[in-house]
């Protein structure tokens, strides 16, 4: 998920939605803003990794081949 999204739901309240709906849900945070508090503290907020931006398509292969093998 990304954090911010312009004008649309961000990541946070998106993954606190879908977390309601599925306590077992794997999402992972992505933002270019490295500052933020959950980019931080990622798994206080839900999220089971962290995925900062900018990153490379092979770096991502590799964030969710991690998730899918943990889930």
């Amino acid at each position: 998920m990304d954090l911010t999204v312009p004008g649309g739901m961000g990541g946070l309240e998106a993954t606190r939605q879908i977390l309601a709906i599925d306590s077992t849900a794997r999402v992972i945070v992505s933002s270019g803003y490295s500052d933020a508090p959950v980019m931080a503290d990622h798994r206080r907020f839900g999220f089971v990794d962290v995925l900062p931006k900018p990153y490379r398509i092979d770096e991502l292969d590799r964030m969710l081949l991690q998730v899918m093998e943990a889930g």
